[in-house]
Formats: structure tokens, sequence, C-alpha cells
């Protein structure tokens, strides 16, 4: 049986994400949504390079609403590229409700950080924006771990693996992230 007529819904995802991962592909995602039908599975592709993982984050969490609240079965369909943001995004879906197109990569990577600490002014002053600053890296690991746990659950792939493996940008071809149980299947 062709992969096609098994998985007839991917063919034409309810709704379509191109882009960056940004305001804009969020506000594209809830407009998508709207229309969609009260019941029934619902497909979301997603082709991205990446982007803001606060807003790949942020529509992860309308995806679990959706599934916790509404009792929706949601398909995720990653298509061509799945970098960075867009792989946050795919972690929302359970392993068995993830597919890749052939030919997909999927990017994974640390979360990123550019800042300058000017220590300027009185020392405690100072010692505070050194706090401050070390505490937005802690935190920014932390929702980081949290990301890479949902990624991983429910696959071959070891929490460890990954964090080990996404300081060097790990890329991950779709026929490897089936083998690895990251998604159930290519397409």
């Amino acid at each position: 049986m062709a992969n096609d007529i098994k998985y007839p819904l991917l063919a034409k995802p309810h709704i379509l994400l191109s882009g960056p991962v940004d305001q804009l592909m969020y506000q594209s995602f809830r407009q998508q949504l709207e229309p969609c039908p009260d019941e029934g599975t619902l497909v979301v592709a997603l082709t991205t390079l990446g982007g803001d993982p606060e807003v790949a984050r942020t529509m992860a969490d309308d995806i679990r609403l959706l599934v916790e609240h509404d009792g929706r079965e949601m398909l995720f369909l990653g298509k061509v590229a799945v970098y960075s943001a867009g792989a946050t995004f795919m972690a929302a879906f359970p392993v068995n409700r993830r597919f890749l197109t052939r030919r997909t990569r999927l990017m994974i990577h640390e979360r990123k950080i550019s800042k300058e600490l000017n220590l300027d002014g009185p020392l405690r002053m100072v010692v505070a924006s050194i706090k401050a600053a070390l505490h937005e890296v802690e935190h920014s690991i932390q929702i980081e771990e949290e990301g890479f746990h949902d990624i991983v659950r429910g696959s071959n792939v070891d929490f460890e693996d990954l964090r080990e493996k996404a300081p060097a940008n790990w890329y991950i071809e779709a026929e490897e992230a089936r083998d690895l149980g990251l998604v159930l299947d290519v397409i």
C-alpha cells in the first residue's frame, strides 16, 4: 500500500505555514485555523528555516489546547526544512502524530543569545545587572531543555544525546528521523 493511501489526510493540509517563524506566521496560523472544521483530524504543514522560538512555543501551546480541551486530533507534516523554531513547534505533536515528506531535514540546535552587558554605575547596580543577565541565560537553558524533552518524548533518542548534538546544529534527514522514532513516517 502506498504511503499516500495510508495517510490521505496529509495530501491536503488544513493549515499551510511557510517562512520564518514570526508574528506574521502566527497571524497566518490563527487565520487558517479559524475556518477549519470543528470536528475531525486537522493537519498542519510547516516549512521553515527557523525564527522566534517564543512564537513557536505560542503556536505549540495553541495546538496543546486544541488537543487537550477540544479533543482534536492534530497531525504535523514537515516539508523540505523544519529547522530550529520549526522543531520547537513540531514538538507540540506526539511522535505518532508527526510526519515528514521525503528529503525533508530537521535541524535542532541550542537557543542563542546576543547581548552586550554594560557595567557602568554604582557597584550594587552592576551586581544586579550581572545577576539579571545570568538569570536570563539560566531560564533560557531551562526553556530549551523543556523543549528538548518534548522533541524526544516517545522516540528512541535520549535527551542527553540530543543535548550533546544540539550545540553543533544537529541535522536529521527524514528517514533517519523516522528510524530514530522522532516522527511516525516519511511520505
